[in-house]
């Protein structure tokens, strides 16, 4: 089994995978790394698996040297972590690499891999980010905006009568309470968002018919009512980290 990390601001997500695809994922808080929770809790979700391989992604730096010394002292296995010097499955037109987020990386591999190119990944995590793959599977770049949650915490903290909300459906474009509103905002706000930016990078590309796969915390809350997002797939990130992998032990094999 090939053990992942997705090492986000707010939660790193566990995944194992086999030859084939992704099997179990679990998230802890990235912040129990630091205050040494994380150990016991990944030795809890690999249970008995016998581990062959370690691959991470992490958009927080001063964590993944602590999940790389964990790997080789607990299981002796080495640790691939993705970066645009260890990225397989696509390419890269960028200007600056090193300032894209391994994990929008991992987005771009299993897009393309999964959905042929070109392709648009809609990640909605801490920020919601677009990643895209041109027609001739290249990573070229994306678009950053804030989350769902950092968007309406925002507006509880800076406000003296705003609540703090969970996000959630609302159906009426009409909000009859603050609470209301803000989901109205939020929720509806952001589809239409999502709609804009997908029919700008339909025009962008020349491409009529764009595969646009959503994942992330609120990925299938969004997507429900938004014919623009052709699938939802709350694994993606872990499932280009695992074709990262393979990649690197075909290399390995001469394959």
């Amino acid at each position: 089994m090939i053990l992942l990390f997705d090492i986000g601001n707010t939660n790193t997500h566990l995944g194992l995978a086999n030859s084939g695809r992704v099997v179990k994922q679990a998230d802890i808080p990235t912040t129990a790394w630091l205050n040494g929770a994380a150990e016991s809790r990944v030795m809890k979700f690999i249970g008995g698996a016998r581990l062959e391989g370690v691959a991470l992604c992490s958009v927080v730096p001063r964590v993944t040297p602590l999940v790389c010394r964990m790997a080789k002292r607990l299981w002796r296995l080495p640790c691939l972590e993705l970066t645009p010097k260890t990225l397989r499955g696509v390419g890269i037109d960028y200007p600056q690499p090193h300032t894209i987020g391994p994990d929008r990386l991992a987005n771009a591999v299993a897009a393309r891999h999964c959905f042929g190119a070109p392709a648009v990944v809609v990640d909605f995590g801490t920020a919601v980010t677009f990643d895209v793959v041109d027609r001739a599977g290249n990573y070229v770049g994306g678009i950053i905006a804030p989350g769902l949650a950092a968007m309406t915490d925002y507006l509880h903290e800076k406000t003296a009568l705003l609540p703090r909300i969970r996000v959630r459906e609302v159906q009426s474009p009409i909000g009859k309470s603050t609470e209301q509103a803000m989901l109205v905002g939020a929720v509806h706000g952001y589809r239409g968002l999502i709609r804009e930016l997908v029919m700008e990078l339909k025009c962008e590309l020349k491409a009529r018919r764009l595969p646009v796969v959503a994942t992330g915390g609120y990925a299938s809350l969004i997507a429900s009512k938004l014919p623009e997002i052709t699938a939802v797939d709350p694994l993606l990130t872990l499932e280009g980290l695992r074709l990262v992998w393979q990649f690197h032990q075909h290399e390995s094999r001469g394959c």
